[in-house]
């Protein structure tokens, strides 16, 4: 076999192991020790054993995932971010779906926090849905927004799957932040106008609320929240203003998130050790997975599948957008199937050299890679958090009326998606400033 052979029968074995439940990080250091075994002998392959992995993982920007994931777990297990959707109801409550609005806002500020879709889809699901189903929203309204509000995690910092992309792809991580804030607030505004467009539409899906508050109310509520709001201020505002690397921001956020914890009195030792623990067992899967897809970058390089891959696409047309097309279509299979960040990391050694070839600007890339997985979070017939808030919500709800109520954000979010491909100064703006 040629070595273009025995790359292409890699990817192939490394997708049945995966089809097969093989763990991610185990699949993705067999395939490429073995292919490198098959190209060039046992001492190479010992030897990438040996020195990719220790030279990837002493890259100083990972010990910011550790950081950021402490962080989150904090704001997660001690309950300050619970004032987000209150505050969010007591402004918003008057608007048609003004409580679905208001989960869409209340997500967007726990996501600032946490970083994670999954952490937002569940903890929204346990505040939000409840209020919105006593005040007889239609079922597919109230889930499906906390469930395709929770994909924003992925998007505004700090967002792990971006953290992971900047390391692999040699991207500034304070860039694909910004640029992923400036995303994730498009999506955010996309729900907003869809749930008050079904609402207006359908009034009988979101009855208005009957609450009123004063003036002085609200300004009570936004001073729950303060803590919350001054902690994402000094963590990204620092960090965009460059006086802080991305894991400095990590190390201040999960500080400040302990110190305002203990400030309100809701940090105990139970959820200290708890939030460490998962921080610390996070960063280990992660860290395996992200060193896995390392190994296979190298494989697929020196295999030459990635130049042989790029020569095909340019033998049928070298269209960005018929790539950009195919990269739509994989991703969101792969969505439906695989949790984002392996979904992401098993692709990128073979895309992300495409994309290069093809002139396509990698920080936007990776945004727009991060936007695609996350619509797979919503997506049947495996969206991760249609199940997380299935678990949660349970009352008699079933999968299939969650996965109708998202389908309307997923045409949100192809909406999004043509759009920052349409105009790439959406998401290269903000980013270009800080250059």
């Amino acid at each position: 076999m040629s070595e273009v052979e025995i790359g292409l029968a890699g990817i192939v074995v490394l997708l049945i192991m995966i089809g097969l439940r093989v763990p991610i990080a185990i699949a993705l250091f067999t395939v490429p020790f073995v292919g490198i075994y098959a190209m060039f002998g046992w001492r190479p392959a010992l030897g990438a054993l040996k020195i990719i992995p220790f030279n990837f993982a002493a890259s100083w920007e990972l010990s910011s995932v550790p950081m950021f994931l402490l962080m989150g777990y904090l704001a997660y297990h001690t309950g300050i971010t619970a004032g987000l959707f209150a505050a969010a109801r007591v402004w918003l409550s008057r608007l048609p779906g003004g409580l679905a609005v208001a989960s869409i806002f209340g997500a967007s500020g726990f996501a600032a926090v946490t970083g994670s879709s999954v952490a937002t889809a569940a903890a929204m699901g346990r505040i939000a849905v409840p209020e919105m189903l006593r005040h007889g929203y239609d079922p597919r309204l109230a889930t499906g927004t906390v469930a395709a509000a929770g994909t924003i995690g992925a998007l505004i910092p700090p967002s792990i799957l971006l953290i992971l992309y900047g390391v692999i792809a040699e991207v500034p991580i304070n860039q694909l932040f910004i640029g992923g804030a400036g995303v994730g607030l498009l999506s955010a505004l996309a729900y907003v106008v869809l749930v008050i467009l079904w609402a207006s539409a359908k009034p009988g899906v979101a009855p208005r609320s009957d609450d009123k508050f004063t003036l002085a109310e609200r300004f009570r509520s936004l001073r729950k929240v303060s803590p919350v709001l001054l902690l994402a201020v000094l963590v990204f505002g620092g960090l965009f203003a460059g006086l802080f690397t991305p894991t400095e921001a990590g190390a201040v956020g999960a500080s400040l998130c302990a110190l305002i914890a203990a400030a309100q009195r809701r940090l105990t030792w139970n959820s200290f050790r708890v939030s460490i623990t998962e921080a610390f067992t996070t960063t280990s899967a992660l860290l395996f997975i992200v060193i896995g897809a390392n190994l296979l970058a190298r494989f697929v390089a020196l295999s030459g599948v990635d130049a042989y891959i790029s020569d095909v696409i340019a033998s049928v047309g070298s269209s960005t957008y018929l790539f950009l097309a195919g990269v739509v279509v994989v991703y969101i299979i792969l969505g439906m199937f695989l949790e984002p960040t392996g979904a992401m990391i098993i692709t990128l050694p073979i895309v992300l050299p495409v994309a290069a070839s093809l002139g396509v600007n990698e920080l936007w890339f990776g945004i727009f890679l991060a936007k695609l997985l996350e619509v797979g979070m919503i997506t049947p017939p495996i969206g991760l958090n249609v199940f997380v808030l299935n678990g949660i919500v349970g009352r008699g709800i079933t999968l299939g009326q969650i996965f109708r109520g998202t389908t309307y954000f997923i045409a949100a979010d192809i909406v999004v998606l043509l759009l920052i491909i349409a105009v790439p100064a959406i998401v290269l703006f903000l980013p270009g400033l800080m250059i």
